[in-house]
């Protein structure tokens, strides 16, 4: 039976080719866009541990998302937290969004309080701001932009010089003035997020207890580091796990219509094989098993493939935009193994159980 479904397969090199091809692009749509979508929360989540706070403060009602939280909090509610028993150091943090080229999130910084949580900034090259028009980046933004220090940047119609590159993982890729950027959305001496970090990490729920004591700070937004860590995954996100379901359940069709065109029109001309197959005694389930086996052979072949293509693509895209992350896990890429494999069988089982019907003396009849 080996023999005779490999035989099959060569015999038709473009079909089988064109049937490998769509099972590979349907396990490389799963992996690539999967993969981005985790790729992006991931490294979100690795550069908001690397600021090195213990527990994040923000504004009443406010989103867990800080991007889209409004800088809408004096900055001197620093001061109120920093004397709390447990409170080592705090950081007030303005949020931006921009969308250039990609959305990205900017932080206004305060050099000194922004360095007592998470420690002096380590410089690849240039030094920390000199004036209210610097800024600084990390090393993808600067590889991905082809910028360097003393470079300039447009952002907001405002012209920012490139003072230092920093490695990347504290936070956001670019950094500016907290003052300047107050200054440019309108919103003097207020922050969007607080930084704290405690005397010690054990104690970050007990400084959460702390600050959700303090008069008026019962309505805000008060997360320890890893309650908020735990929250961030692809279920908890509004609409990211919807999203992965389309991309998923797109890719099956894919699977599915192509697998099904090839092997009916398989089982259309191969019906003298047929004929010839049940007239030597072949059983229903021995014509049931050929097909399923060509189609098995098939969606293999097309996994192997679409997973080649996606390693390749992912090093492309990581090579030309740094600062876009794809990653692929084990758990997902056996995920994708198993819907292509699902999805290539259910589209052959009619045309498989087609074949199985077929009346011997009919199909050695047919011309």
């Amino acid at each position: 039976m080996n023999r005779m479904i490999i035989s099959n397969l060569a015999q038709r090199p473009i079909r089988s080719c064109i049937s490998i091809l769509a099972v590979a692009i349907e396990v490389s749509l799963i992996l690539l866009i999967v993969g981005f979508a985790l790729g992006v929360l991931n490294d979100n989540k690795a550069r908001q541990k690397g600021i090195g706070a213990d527990v994040m403060v923000r504004p009443p009602g406010s989103s867990n998302f800080s991007a889209f939280n409004s800088a809408s909090v004096p900055v001197k509610l620093a001061d109120i937290l920093k004397r709390q028993p447990h409170v080592a150091a705090v950081a007030p943090v303005v949020l931006q969004v921009t969308s250039q080229t990609n959305i990205e999130v900017i932080y206004g910084i305060d050099m000194t309080s922004y360095e007592s949580v998470g420690g002096p900034f380590r410089y690849l090259d240039g030094g920390p701001f000199q004036g209210p028009n610097d800024m600084i980046v990390d090393e993808y933004y600067a590889a991905g932009n082809k910028v360097h220090v003393g470079s300039v940047v447009n952002v907001w119609n405002h012209e920012f010089r490139i003072c230092g590159i920093v490695p990347q993982g504290r936070g956001a890729r670019r950094y500016v003035q907290i003052s300047t950027l107050q200054d440019l959305i309108g919103a003097p001496n207020k922050a969007s997020i607080f930084y704290v970090r405690a005397d010690n990490p054990k104690n970050a729920d007990i400084v959460v207890r702390e600050l959700k004591t303090i008069p008026g700070m019962e309505t805000y937004n008060i997360l320890s580091l890893g309650e908020w860590l735990s929250l961030m995954s692809a279920n908890n996100i509004p609409l990211l796990a919807t999203f992965i379901n389309i991309v998923i359940g797109i890719a099956v069709v894919i699977g599915f219509l192509v697998i099904f065109q090839s092997m009916y029109t398989a089982v259309m001309e191969r019906t003298r094989e047929i004929g010839i197959l049940k007239s030597l005694g072949a059983s229903k389930s021995y014509i049931v098993r050929v097909i399923l086996r060509e189609t098995l052979v098939l969606a293999i072949a097309g996994i192997i493939v679409g997973v080649v293509l996606s390693l390749i693509a992912s090093s492309s895209i990581r090579h030309a935009i740094p600062t876009m992350p794809v990653q692929f896990t084990g758990g997902w890429i056996l995920r994708a193994t198993i819907i292509a494999i699902v999805g290539a069988l259910v589209g052959a089982i009619y045309p498989a159980f087609k074949a199985a019907q077929k009346d011997p003396i009919d199909a050695l009849a047919y011309e």
